[in-house]
């Protein structure tokens, strides 16, 4: 348990930072919406763009992996983006939502914890996983909220609306623009690279800070218990139950990778999906709460699970 205390630690310290640097005035209301604006436009279109960029492709196709771990998480998705929608939500609020109980903090907890547990090996599931939550997971529920935002137009008309609104959006260009980096094969200037680290660095510990900034100031929210429990459930139980039955079940991969996907699958919610509901000004209590009470309860499930396979 200290070992994963020692992991998630930091993020608590993030947040706290972010939510006394408001309480005390060091950083004012408008703060909160100007480090959005660095994280959205700068921080995290640089750290997309730089993982996709620098991945090897070689090295990433473990087929029966990304299968396993890619099914899991769009299963979880789809059907909390299901149960969001027969609750009357609207399909970006309720895409949203399904985000939270599926976006796995791979990069910022995933890939420490799978090193620190599991050893080396444990790098390139970490980042296959970390790919297939920030950037594919991520475009597809951008594309939904897109579609969901559009007004009643002829379908021609509402498919080339949500062609501009993509092709502005930077969260879907940099992975996309990566990906055409990869596959040509150009390997990025030294000098390049170490602008996209350290500008991609600071996305993970900036919307931490954000955060802590929101849950500050935010007002109070009613009628989000139900949402909020249904969300943590999927995420920390539902997620790598999915996930360990289809590695065990279908794919039959080897334990090493079992251990590893389940783990990667039980993480807590990342910062991903409060940075769309910035973007998109749309309510953030319940995604701020999702983030915060999955981090915590993260803590118990991972430590139970390690204790249960004697990791």
């Amino acid at each position: 348990m200290l070992s994963v205390l020692a992991i998630i630690l930091p993020i608590f310290a993030l947040i706290a930072t972010g939510w006394l640097a408001r309480k005390a005035g060091a950083l004012g209301p408008r703060a909160t919406g100007e480090i959005n604006n660095f994280v959205v436009y700068l921080a995290l279109p640089a750290l997309l763009f730089d993982i996709v960029a620098n991945a090897d492709w070689h090295t990433l196709w473990q087929p029966e992996f990304v299968a396993t771990f890619g099914i899991g998480t769009a299963l979880l998705f789809v059907t909390a983006l299901c149960l969001q929608r027969l609750r009357t939500k609207k399909l970006a609020d309720a895409a949203i939502d399904a985000l939270n109980a599926s976006y796995a903090n791979t990069g910022f907890l995933g890939i420490p914890l799978a090193l620190a547990v599991l050893g080396s090996p444990a790098l390139i599931p970490a980042l296959i996983s970390t790919i297939l939550t920030v950037c594919v997971l991520f475009a597809v529920a951008i594309v939904i909220i897109e579609v969901g935002l559009q007004p009643n137009r002829k379908i021609t008309q509402m498919l080339l609306n949500i062609a501009k609104q993509l092709a502005r959006n930077p969260l879907l260009v940099a992975p996309v623009a990566g990906a055409v980096v990869m596959l040509s094969g150009i390997h990025l200037p030294a000098p390049i690279n170490s602008f996209l680290k350290l500008l991609g660095g600071a996305a993970s510990p900036c919307a931490l800070i954000a955060l802590g900034l929101f849950l500050a100031q935010r007002r109070r929210s009613t009628g989000t218990l139900q949402g909020l429990s249904t969300l943590v459930v999927l995420k920390l139980v539902i997620h790598p139950v999915i996930v360990w039955l289809l590695a065990t079940q279908l794919f039959d991969l080897p334990e090493s990778l079992v251990h590893a996907a389940v783990l990667l699958a039980a993480l807590p919610t990342g910062t991903g999906p409060f940075m769309v509901t910035q973007y998109y000004k749309r309510d953030g209590n319940l995604t701020s709460a999702a983030i915060l009470v999955s981090t915590v309860l993260s803590l118990f499930s991972i430590t139970a699970y390690l204790m249960l396979t004697r990791l």
